[in-house]
């Protein structure tokens, strides 16, 4: 049986509900975070909390419970889930009022989380690579935050689910390239450059986005934050995608276009090697 928590309750998951005039429902008015966990310790979950924190701080919603508390909250729902592997979906919104497009005043955030399987990309797709697609960019211009208004994302998905593409990429009206409807996206230039849009309002900051360019840095790997186009992207040797569902996924191709030679390139590899790294000394866990 699975287990959610809401509002200070641990439930079935099928009977867990939120109120009708929570603002999350009716505004999508939250932030949400996905934690990895592998025998049943969260991947870099400080950097999620942390990430959580600012996402709550720019919509000014108050935290639902202390940070500490929190922390106790996510550890003992995980173990009544009875899950050593999978992901953790937190979920808070400004909370409950009547209906009106003000912040209401002293209502107190609603917090929400639940306990998913892992959705670990496919070995093969690891080894192989992927293909993706590109998309015009129509989201509002506070990408940074990780809120709840997702349905420009999960149009973009569904659309390269439709083209049997793994991912949609979002572009800008002048070609820049931005990022994934649920990662970010990287490639490597013929100098081997890894390269990735810069950290600003128009790409939500990835945690693993920001492990793997410090890892690549220690590791000697140049990295480059700066604005590119798709021909250019298209013109890279080498492409990836990273997430922390799917780790460092490789891309083989951007819709018709093969990324170098269609197969995963040494670079991609190496980072593939350095992250499955940094997941093994938090987790133990070996991909």
């Amino acid at each position: 049986m699975r287990i959610a928590y809401v509002n200070g309750s641990y439930i079935d998951n099928a009977l867990a509900s939120v109120h009708i005039e929570d603002r999350g429902y009716q505004f999508s008015d939250g932030i949400y975070e996905y934690i990895a966990f592998y025998n049943g310790l969260l991947l870099d979950g400080d950097l999620h909390f942390k990430r959580l924190e600012r996402s709550l701080r720019e919509l000014e919603i108050g935290m639902p419970v202390v940070p500490s508390a929190l922390r106790v909250i996510v550890r003992e729902l995980i173990e009544r889930n009875g899950r050593e592997e999978g992901g953790l979906y937190i979920q808070v919104t400004r909370g409950v009022s009547p209906r009106n497009h003000i912040y209401p005043k002293n209502v107190r955030p609603s917090l929400v989380m639940t306990v998913c399987g892992a959705k670990t990309p496919k070995q093969s797709e690891f080894e192989n690579g992927v293909k993706i697609m590109s998309c015009h960019d129509n989201r509002w211009e506070r990408r940074d935050i990780k809120s709840i208004s997702l349905l420009p994302n999960i149009m973009a998905k569904q659309e390269a689910g439709r083209q049997k593409m793994r991912e949609a990429l979002f572009i800008e009206t002048d070609g820049t390239v931005n990022e994934g409807s649920a990662s970010n996206f990287f490639m490597v230039t013929k100098a081997g450059v890894v390269t990735t849009h810069p950290a600003d309002n128009d790409i939500l900051p990835g945690i693993s986005r920001d492990v793997l360019i410090k890892l690549a840095t220690k590791a000697g790997i140049a990295v480059d934050e700066r604005k590119f186009d798709i021909a250019e992207a298209k013109a890279a040797p080498e492409a990836f995608i990273t997430s922390t569902s799917i780790n460092v996924l490789p891309v083989v191709k951007i819709d018709d276009k093969l990324i170098g030679k269609g197969v995963v390139g040494e670079i991609t590899m190496k980072l593939q090697e350095l992250y499955n790294s940094h997941i093994y000394k938090q987790t133990g866990k070996k991909f």
